[in-house]
């Protein structure tokens, strides 16, 4: 009879006769543990368990593209190693975890024998061979843009990143939104999920920051999202988008920067039109409905501000109007005092102010100081409570507002909407909480046709809704553009009311 080595507490007797058979053996019959052997359930090996000085070289493949320690003469990464780890990086990291110790271990597919001690190198070298195999099949199984489970027979939650600043000057911007998505989620998993799986929403900070926002894309495309909802900075998301669109990760934007549709990305969505539907809208109202001819512009240089001032600007050339000023700030400038100055000396008849929230509000607020005293007129930003804040009501009073959304009162659908967003928030509803509302609702219908599956099929099942939202009939075109509508609010005691109202 053959001996057998003393009793283990963690794991069952290993023989140590008969000997290990010969490798024909063991490869001519993989279905089978070769003779004298016993299935190893929980013997570790490597001895001493596994270390990170066991895979020197595992750790280098969760780090971003083209920064790994295998490089080419250039510096660059070697191809193979770029795509090895593009694959890797698709793969939630305990996954790849738990395939490389099952490996070693000899419990992936076939799960054999433990190793006499004399055999443990050959066996090593040949099963990170076998592990390598067996991670780049794991990546078959999960295609870029869905998890693991995906599709009918799949049964846990389905991940859904919401991309937003919850942090620095936008914060109040990635706040509303964040509340908006939050809402359609929770109505959705109340009602039974998708196809009875729960929807699992996970907030990421971008802090306004592109920087940021690139960073979250590779985490998001690693662990298993295969959904994006946000941002609403046009910057952030213009750094995100060639990310998530390797990764076939749909995206619904609130951004409204016209180069996001320039893109052209298959997997990129807007929840609102552009800034060119924005500022087409103002100038046909100031221009050709109430004959303005002597407008200055103020505008910044990052991507929203860039797009709004572009996109008005082309709007008054195509009337023969050239503006009186077109002065340019940057994006973190709080003191206007020169360039409102400069403005101040051709007298305009409106000032039109490209910005976020919070700057708009101080160029308003410093334009007054200034005794400037043109219309305000702008985007979606004026329309909010922060601007009017940071303005001053009074400053505020009169500004001109093109926006898709104007009042919480304009239809029973929106009376509706902003109720129930009351009763969950304590407080009042506005644009940025319905755009991102109807995004995540869009989003949600097209889960529910896919059975849950992300990727192509389901950037295919968003382009194809047609839904009718509280910011418009959502109409997806080629570009990804879905609403092409705004219309015009007056700004009075700190609130929009449409024009015809006022």
């Amino acid at each position: 009879m053959a001996a057998t080595s003393p009793a283990r507490t963690d794991g069952p007797t290993v023989p140590t006769s008969p000997p290990w058979p010969p490798r024909a053996a063991r490869t001519a019959t993989p279905s089978r543990p070769p003779p004298g052997c016993t299935r190893l359930s929980a013997r570790r090996w490597p001895p001493g368990g596994l270390r990170s000085s066991t895979f020197p070289w595992s750790t280098n493949l969760f780090r971003p593209l083209g920064t790994g320690t295998s490089r080419t003469s250039t510096g660059a990464s070697s191809p193979t190693e770029t795509v090895v780890r593009s694959i890797f990086l698709r793969i939630p990291r305990a996954r790849i975890t738990n395939v490389l110790v099952r490996v070693l271990r000899g419990h992936v597919d076939h799960p054999h024998c433990h190793p006499p001690p004399n055999e443990v190198t050959h066996l090593f070298s040949r099963r990170i061979s076998i592990a390598a195999v067996a991670l780049l099949a794991l990546a078959a199984c999960a295609p870029p843009g869905q998890s693991a489970e995906s599709g009918a027979g799949a049964t846990g939650p389905i991940k859904i990143a919401n991309v937003n600043a919850q942090s620095g000057q936008l914060s109040s911007l990635g706040q509303w939104e964040h509340k908006g998505v939050k809402l359609a989620i929770e109505e959705a998993n109340k009602a039974g999920g998708i196809n009875g799986r729960q929807i699992q929403l996970d907030l990421f900070d971008s802090q306004g920051d592109p920087t940021v926002g690139t960073n979250v894309a590779r985490k998001i495309s690693a662990e298993g999202y295969i959904a994006m909802l946000g941002t609403a900075e046009s910057a952030v998301t213009l750094a995100m988008a060639p990310i998530l669109k390797d990764a076939k990760i749909p995206n619904i934007t609130s951004g409204q920067s016209p180069k996001l549709a320039e893109l052209k990305s298959p997997f990129l969505f807007l929840n609102a039109p552009t800034s060119v539907t924005f500022d087409e809208t103002l100038a046909k109202y100031l221009i050709d409905d109430k004959g303005y001819k002597k407008i200055a512009l103020i505008s910044n240089n990052g991507a929203y501000g860039s797009g709004e001032h572009d996109a008005f600007l082309a709007a008054l050339k195509s009337r023969s109007v050239t503006p009186v000023a077109d002065e340019v700030v940057t994006p973190d400038q709080k003191d206007f005092n020169s360039n409102l100055a400069k403005i101040r000396e051709q007298g305009p008849e409106v000032l039109f102010i490209g910005a976020e929230e919070v700057q708009s509000g101080l160029i308003a607020k410093q334009s007054r100081e200034l005794g400037i005293k043109s219309i305000f007129a702008g985007g979606a930003p004026m329309g909010t409570d922060v601007y009017a804040d940071t303005a001053g009501l009074k400053n505020a009073e009169g500004s001109v507002v093109s926006s898709p959304y104007l009042s919480n009162e304009a239809s029973d659908q929106i009376k509706a909407f902003a109720a129930k967003y009351k009763a969950a928030y304590n407080e009042e509803a506005r644009m940025h909480v319905a755009k991102a509302y109807d995004g995540a609702s869009i989003m949600i219908e097209a889960l529910k046709q896919t059975n849950g599956e992300g990727g192509q099929k389901l950037a295919d099942a968003i382009r194809g809704v047609k839904r009718a939202g509280l910011l418009g009939d959502y109409t997806y075109d080629a570009n990804g553009v879905g609403i092409h509508a705004t219309k015009i609010g007056l700004v009075k005691d700190g609130k929009v009311v449409p024009e015809v109202a006022s």
